[in-house]
């Protein structure tokens, strides 16, 4: 039987601790006997989680053996590592341990240097605070989880289902996984790539950045019909000179900025309007509704209905 030790850090988050307990759980094999056996283990014998005390029956011995390591997210992703528990991962991992994180979790894992030179995502509110602050990892805001064989990272809340059911599916196949799904009540068919929804600011620009004024106007004026060179005339400067100046200020060129801009705006009105999708597709400066329609899935990964269902 495989085991997954489930290790709960001080402040773990509840629903992220739950997840693969439920989950794994719920597998059953084609002659019906359980395919997993859960421990949850703890540095201490007692975690606060914030709002109530959780009783581990596991130290960090039950990480020793295990061959599937999950930690789940804390309240305080950044808040320090005890060597105890960092000494525990590394170990679990070089004796070839499968590890996986939930939200949050990635903190830990990125605190251990597991994930040094690999590629990670976690909850995209906390993407940015990741990539600064553990900057030999490749954070990946857009995704719901990363499967870099051994190490996995996944996305926050539900992108765990989804990590959970992905790693059933690798160890039993999609009949076991698709059952588990089912008891769930959750769908099988997310793929690890599928973006979490959201579309992510770049990178602020410096507090004084000559491109403020700029980027205040291009705000103002998404629904206009805007080419490189009308942005370069509005700033007063070749293109070539914007082109660089937007690279070196914000990370990106002036029309991928523009393009993320309009679709953060028409996210702001399937959430909030009842305006048809084409209405929508032109109050954001795209000039056909076709367009509209190619960017906001390229960029989301759903169709801008589909969004509307799931956030209006």
């Amino acid at each position: 039987m495989h085991t997954v030790a489930v290790l709960a850090l001080d402040q773990v988050i509840p629903f992220d601790l739950s997840t693969p307990i439920e989950v794994f759980t719920r597998a059953r094999l084609p002659d019906g006997r359980p395919g997993y056996q859960i421990r949850v283990c703890a540095e201490q014998p007692e975690i606060d989680t914030g709002t109530f005390t959780l009783r581990a029956p596991w130290g960090l011995e039950g990480l020793q053996g295990a061959d599937t390591v999950i930690v789940p997210g804390t309240v305080t992703p950044t808040a320090p590592l005890a060597p105890a528990v960092q000494d525990a991962l590394r170990a679990a991992a070089k004796e070839g341990t499968r590890i996986a994180s939930i939200c949050s979790g990635t903190f830990p894992l990125a605190a251990t240097g597991l994930l040094d030179g690999l590629r990670a995502t976690t909850h995209w509110i906390a993407a940015g605070l990741l990539a600064t602050a553990y900057p030999a990892v490749t954070v990946d805001p857009d995704v719901l989880y990363i499967d870099n064989g051994q190490i996995l990272t996944s996305a926050g809340a539900a992108a765990g289902l989804d990590l959970c059911l992905h790693m059933i599916r690798s160890d039993y196949g999609s009949a076991v996984a698709a059952h588990a799904a089912r008891l769930s009540v959750v769908p099988l068919e997310r793929e690890g790539g599928q973006a979490q929804f959201i579309i992510h600011d770049y990178a602020p620009t410096p507090q004084g950045s000559t491109l403020d004024p700029l980027l205040t106007w291009l705000q103002n004026n998404l629904g206009g019909d805007l080419s490189l060179a009308d942005i370069a005339a509005h700033a007063g400067t070749s293109t070539r000179t914007l082109i660089r100046r937007f690279r070196e200020q914000t990370g990106t060129t002036p029309l991928q900025w523009l393009h993320r801009a309009r679709i953060r705006q028409a996210q702001h009105l399937l959430e909030t309007t009842s305006h048809s999708v084409e209405r929508i597709a032109g109050q954001v400066g795209f000039g056909s509704p076709t367009a509209f329609r190619d960017r906001f899935k390229r960029m989301t990964g759903v169709s801008p209905n589909t969004y509307r269902r799931a956030f209006s």
